[in-house]
């Protein structure tokens, strides 16, 4: 996403209160520290016997994706087997100033997802399963070469979750071979806390979407209802392992450690915007680093009319109007454009991920 750093933005003159797991987790999210978590049974299991009865998201399929002991292999909602894959790894200029930084983000775009938003920006590889099958050796190697070639500042996992398994072995690999960049999970803010408790320590940045406010938007355009509260959760325990967003002293500052939270305005659907914001600000403060999306873009036909459009200028400016006057501190803003329309020519940002260069 192209970004620009708001900071110093005065508080509501009537803020919100605070509710308690504002107040009781405030110094926890700053430091990142967090009392241990009682050992469960899903924790002590190997990662790669979770595949054999998958509750990798809050979905819980419990389908057999490993396909051992005789079992034919099956796929879930995420529409995805046991062997990981991967459509695009290289560098990506189009994320927050503090995760491109000057030589781009790392980023590894994994096929499918847990969440299929009718809308997906990415739905070659969200939808239509594009990729290519990758095991965690090879897409070391992968990795390996492009941070070599290209210096980037991170590794950053896109959509993630269904193949965490696969990807803590790359993790530990890449670690093994001497890489030590920050680890960034970019993922839908539908995660399970218990899995979230496992990626704790493959990970160093969280890259979270918090989508929705409104738990029938959620049900119509990404089929589960019970979003907001799942992403809440999952958000409480993202801050309490690696606390709100830290950067280095250079100019621009690079992602160290901590949790970025972004919100993608849809068009017809600021109440929905504004009440996510409100949510999140009431819930952790105004201390939580926030990234507005205006990149909307309908990449194929919606069912809803409102959709097949892009958001306008009043809508955009609502939505941001109501972060400032949240009075969040650090408030990344992706601004509108005034020259996208919806035509046959994709605007740049779309990616293509049947191109060598899905950005361009």
């Amino acid at each position: 996403m192209r970004g620009c750093d708001i900071k110093g933005l005065h508080p509501h003159p009537n803020p919100l209160p605070a509710c308690s797991r504002q107040a009781s987790r405030e110094r926890e999210f700053m430091d990142g520290h967090y009392l241990a978590w009682s050992s469960e049974a899903v924790l002590r299991q190997p990662n790669w016997k979770l595949l054999e009865n998958c509750r990798l998201c809050p979905r819980s399929c419990g389908i057999n994706r490993a396909g051992q002991s005789g079992q034919k292999a099956t796929r879930g909602y995420c529409r995805q087997g046991s062997t990981m894959k991967v459509a695009y790894v290289g560098p990506h200029m189009g994320e927050e100033p503090p995760i491109t930084g000057r030589r781009g983000a790392g980023t590894v775009f994994l096929t499918g997802c847990t969440l299929r938003c009718s809308y997906c920006q990415n739905y070659q590889i969200s939808h239509q399963g594009l990729g290519q099958q990758v095991t965690p050796d090879r897409l070391i190697v992968k990795i390996a070469a492009m941070i070599d070639s290209y210096g980037v500042h991170n590794v950053s996992f896109v959509t993630p979750d269904h193949f965490f398994p696969h990807v803590f072995e790359t993790v530990e690999g890449l670690r093994a071979r001497g890489y030590g960049l920050p680890v960034v999970m970019n993922v839908s803010g539908y995660q399970s806390v218990e899995m979230l408790k496992r990626a704790e320590n493959y990970t160093d940045i969280y890259l979270p979407d918090f989508k929705y406010a409104d738990s029938g938007l959620a049900n119509r355009l990404s089929s589960c209802p019970d979003y907001p509260e799942v992403a809440l959760s999952a958000l409480d325990e993202m801050l309490k392992q690696k606390g709100f967003l830290k950067t280095t002293n250079a100019n621009p500052g690079v992602a160290t450690k901590g949790v970025l939270v972004r919100h993608l305005i849809l068009p017809g659907h600021v109440k929905n915007s504004c009440d996510a914001l409100t949510m999140l600000f009431v819930e952790f403060g105004p201390k939580l680093p926030l990234s507005l999306m205006s990149q909307y873009y309908p990449v194929r036909p919606q069912k809803f009319p409102e959709l097949n459009r892009t958001i306008k200028k009043e809508e955009f400016e609502m939505v941001l109007s109501h972060a400032k006057d949240l009075g969040f501190h650090t408030l990344f803003v992706q601004y509108l454009s005034n020259n996208i329309t919806v035509t046959n020519e994709k605007p740049s940002f779309v990616p293509d991920f049947s191109s060598p260069r899905p950005f361009g």
